[in-house]
């Protein structure tokens, strides 16, 4: 265990981080993120919150139907699903996007490696201009505007421009977890020996003859062990305890818990199940959905509406969200939106268009419940005048 610590660490190259994210803890806490932000319901709404205009808006519904089929190849959700992977890995999420000819689908978006993409520093901030450069592991080197590749960064510094990804800061963790578990799968299987034969005062003679024993009648075989002729009995001097604590598994659980908080999960999530209950389960995965699915599902969003949305096409009356961002407790949003409906804080068609719902028909649902109230009571009294 020692002699494996003290080996000289990996370094943090994209190479290296790609081949971390497939063990199996690591895996686990990006799966965690990046499935719940793929399988997220969304719209593209108007900013102004006008929820009439935004059914009637041609182009909401043809945002729509593109992003459900950003490229000939992908879905929104296999897109989704490779950019929020290089967020969580590297901190550098990364889109191309291109303009068609067709006004039904005027957009096209490719998935881009973000670890091959280069940043020009000195870039004036003309639209003309390159600001990126992709330079593939062959050699090509392709230049592109800024308004050509949407660049995610997770964690941006002010003294570099790239992001640092959640994977990166457990990249030490991670890479203790191996040996730690390399380490005991060896000795485990008894390719660790944690043992010494004393031979006392036993003549050099019969030390190949007491070895041979050893190997084949305890290591081999499994047979009953039987030694004779020997001038003197050897002694077994263990070096562990011969249990579980031999495995380092309290250090392997407390390095999981570290690679959890680098991923802003509790140790829940990644299969430490001790001193968690009923009652403290839920608020755990609440707080696992607010502290690491939240934010990186709206830095993502947020980058299709100024990168894609307005930059590239214009349109910054209209944004992208996410839908369930704020619904992780479906009964809790249910009396939340009972509340501002009675209070005239929200309309009908505003929380039946978050539910990607019709509007009511008749105009009702453009009226708060004051106004609806009030036109339900004068119908019951001219009703009762006649």
């Amino acid at each position: 265990m020692h002699h494996a610590m003290r080996q000289p660490l990996p370094k943090p190259t994209p190479a290296n981080l790609r081949r971390f994210a497939e063990t199996p803890v690591a895996r686990k806490a990006i799966n965690t993120i990046k499935d719940q932000i793929a399988g997220m319901r969304w719209r593209i709404q108007r900013r102004d919150g006008n929820a009439p205009a935004a059914t009637s808006d041609v182009r909401i519904h043809i945002l729509a139907a593109n992003l459900d089929a950003p490229n000939p190849d992908d879905s929104f959700r296999s897109l989704t699903e490779q950019v929020i992977e290089d967020v969580l890995v590297g901190g550098w999420g990364a889109v191309e996007v291109q303009l068609t000819s067709d006004p039904q689908r005027p957009l096209l978006l490719w998935p881009v490696d973000g670890a091959t993409i280069r940043i020009y520093a000195g870039w004036s901030g003309d639209a003309e201009e390159p600001r990126y450069a992709q330079v593939t592991p062959w050699g090509r080197h392709v230049d592109l505007r800024n308004d050509e590749l949407v660049y995610v960064r997770l964690n941006p510094r002010s003294h570099t421009p790239f992001g640092l990804g959640r994977l990166e800061v457990a990249f030490e963790t991670i890479s203790w977890l191996l040996g730690a578990q390399d380490y005991a799968a060896r000795l485990a299987s008894n390719t660790v020996v944690q043992y010494a034969l004393w031979l006392a005062e036993m003549p050099p003679a019969s030390y190949d003859k007491v070895i041979s024993w050893w190997q084949n009648e305890i290591e081999g075989t499994g047979k009953v062990p039987i030694i004779a002729n020997l001038p003197a009995k050897p002694e077994v001097l263990r070096f562990g305890e011969g249990s579980d604590r031999d495995l380092r598994l309290e250090w392997q659980r407390f390095l999981i818990r570290i690679i959890a908080n680098a991923f802003d999960l509790p140790p829940l999530l990644l299969g430490l199940e001790q001193d968690v209950n009923r009652s403290t389960a839920g608020p755990l995965l609440e707080e696992a959905f607010r502290t690491a699915v939240v934010p990186t599902a709206r830095l993502y969003a947020e980058h299709i509406t100024r990168e894609i949305l307005g930059r590239r096409l214009g349109w910054n009356d209209l944004e992208f969200v996410f839908e369930d961002l704020e619904i992780f407790d479906e009964r809790a949003q249910a009396e939340i939106d009972e509340i501002l409906l009675r209070n005239d804080v929200l309309l009908p068609d505003e929380v039946r268009l978050r539910r990607s719902l019709p509007a009511l028909p008749g105009g009702w649902g453009g009226l708060t419940y004051t106004q609806r109230q009030m036109l339900i009571g004068g119908q019951r009294s001219a009703t009762g005048d006649q």
